[in-house]
């Protein structure tokens, strides 16, 4: 009767908790954890104790916290100090973990804590963690290819597990997030991303006493616990220890093999048995590249890592300056390319996701320029182009908020944060020229970055030229995309025999770009750029040996949302 009673209290408490207010899934923060991870492969297990630290950054104080894990992990006790704390659970359904739904502790805690104050809770939970690519195949992902995106997993002979956005293998504190609704994860991830920026995360993970020979390295994404190095003998506890001063953009990911590794100065590859060649080859092609990304980026802050993953169709994955992918049956291009990625990564750190990830996918491009030309790297660009389109569609709708939610500077959107990002850096670089950026890039340190205007002023301070406007419009708020348009040509002979053409360029969009512009007649071309603001019409004359036969705006280097009216064709009896 004593815990009927008990529980019927417990009902009562939190029904004035929670049904009179709803549940505020984000009221708090987690701002430290400390944890102890054993993992035991053979029965795909992982057990979890604890202490975790809550911050209330509601405007309100607080009785009721939320804690989530992956659904096939369960609760089993939340106490603060020597009390045990009373809490219910229940399945919420939430794409931000593999199995498409969470194990939701819904905590009454001893007493409200006020905004901005913390709590300290012991934690344990337990579970498995296998294949499970439930979160694609019900929005209709065949199983085949959801499995090789969502391949986390424990196993006797490999594990790999990545953290929020695809294993809630430690506590988080979401809203529900849906991959069938547009960028529904990516804005749920972004947000507790931002809320979690400064926490710290002590992880020790241990491998569980058998009479069998263990998988020989257990690495971590955080450059001073990568590696245990040494192989894991039979019934020795082995245990690695790792601390991350803030996670930032990392994503805590553990993994665990019977490695091999190549070690070169600016990389160590690790292999799994068989795959010697292929880390050989990689770990070579990253060498050759690490003086053209020093030129770029700066000298290599940390050393890159990249662990090989089993299954060849896997889906890459990084954070930080580790890269999970296969080896085998990479062609030169794509080991390059993976390469120039992961190393611009480690020679330029920085937590804002527009420079971080958007620098690196502009390495890649000049790479590509480099080895192809610069046409074929805009063609690169472009297949880029089409992952942000949709979001950059003009409205007619007041976007003040969405000029602001959307910024480069603000988004939760990877299509924009790599994809537009990279268009903005291929940009600057036309217009203040490589020395100019270059200048820029390797004096920028993350730690002065305290503000969005930081890396705007380095560019100004190098190139002498007012960008305020192309910032304005490009990084500090979304302004949608420029539409180009040649609106009219009238060419005339001059006394000199030459051709003058006065040309009308229209931009229909709301964003301003400076676009390269070129003129065709027999026998050659004549290119310009001008700057075309947003809304905006300019006129430009250029002189030709011979009368004009075509005007072209824009190359490809800048992203339009419409391409269809770049090209002015002028008819001869124009001309």
């Amino acid at each position: 009767m004593k815990s009927v009673a008990k529980f019927l209290f417990f009902l009562s408490v939190l029904c004035s908790s929670i049904f009179c207010f709803s549940l505020d899934r984000e009221a708090f923060s987690i701002t430290n954890y400390d944890l102890t991870v054993q993992i035991d492969g053979d029965l795909h297990r992982l057990g979890v104790r604890g202490k975790i630290t809550l911050r209330n950054d509601s405007l309100a104080p607080q009785r009721i916290a939320l804690l989530q894990v992956s659904s096939s992990l369960g609760w089993r006790a939340v106490r603060v100090g020597d009390q045990a704390v009373q809490y219910i659970t229940q399945t919420f359904t939430s794409d931000i973990d593999h199995t498409g739904s969470l194990s939701e502790a819904i905590v009454t805690l001893p007493q409200a804590v006020a905004p901005r104050a913390t709590i300290d809770l012991e934690i344990a939970y337990e579970g498995v963690i296998v294949l499970d690519a439930t979160r694609l195949t019900r929005i209709g992902t065949p199983q085949d290819v959801a499995q090789h995106s969502d391949w986390d997993q424990i196993g006797a002979d490999f594990t790999a597990v990545r953290g929020a956005g695809y294993v809630a293998w430690y506590p988080i504190a979401t809203d529900s997030a849906n991959l069938s609704e547009g960028d529904s994860l990516s804005e749920v991830l972004g947000r507790w991303k931002v809320r979690e920026a400064g926490s710290q995360v002590h992880i020790k993970i241990g491998m569980a006493r058998d009479s069998r020979e263990r998988p020989g390295f257990i690495l971590l994404n955080q450059p001073s616990c990568f590696v245990l190095y040494g192989q894991i003998s039979r019934s020795q506890a082995v245990t690695a220890d790792c601390k991350y001063q803030s996670l930032e953009q990392l994503i805590p990911t553990f993994v665990i093999a019977d490695y091999g590794f190549v070690d070169r100065p600016s990389i160590t590859v690790y292999n799994l048995p068989g795959d010697a060649s292929a880390a050989e080859a990689y770990a070579d092609a990253a060498g050759k590249l690490a003086p053209f990304v020093a030129e770029w980026f700066g000298q290599s802050r940390e050393k890159a890592k990249v662990a090989e993953l089993p299954d060849p169709e896997a889906a890459p994955f990084e954070s930080g300056s580790l890269l999970l992918t296969p080896l085998a049956n990479l062609g030169s291009d794509r080991v390059a390319l993976a390469a120039v990625h992961q190393l611009t990564h480690t020679s330029l750190l920085s937590y804002r996701p527009w420079i971080e990830e958007g620098l690196a996918h502009f390495a890649q491009a000049l790479y590509i320029e480099q080895q192809k030309g610069r046409q074929t790297a805009l063609s690169y660009m472009e297949q880029h182009r089409s992952a942000f389109i949709d979001a950059e569609k003009p409205t007619t709708v007041p976007r003040s908020e969405d000029e602001t939610n959307g910024s480069l500077v603000n988004t939760t959107s990877e299509a924009l944060y790599r994809g537009k990002a990279m268009y903005v850096w291929w940009m600057l670089r036309d217009m203040i020229g490589d020395g100019a950026l270059k200048k820029a890039l390797t004096s920028y340190h993350a730690d002065q970055d305290n503000d969005p205007s930081y890396m705007p002023r380095l560019i100004a301070g190098q190139s002498q030229r007012d960008l305020a406007w192309f910032f304005d419009d490009w990084v500090y708020r979304d302004r949608g995309l420029p539409d180009f348009k040649v609106d009219s040509v009238f060419a005339e002979k001059s006394s000199t025999n030459l051709f003058l053409s006065t040309i009308t360029v229209e931009n229909l969009g709301a964003a301003g770009a400076e676009v390269p512009l070129t003129v065709k007649y027999p026998g050659g071309e004549v290119s310009q750029r001008l700057v075309v603001r947003g809304n905006n019409k300019v006129v430009i004359r250029v002189e030709t040996s011979a009368a004009p036969e075509e005007v072209t705006v824009n190359d490809g280097s800048v992203p339009e949302s419409d391409t269809t009216n770049n090209v002015y064709k002028i008819e001869a009896k124009a001309k």
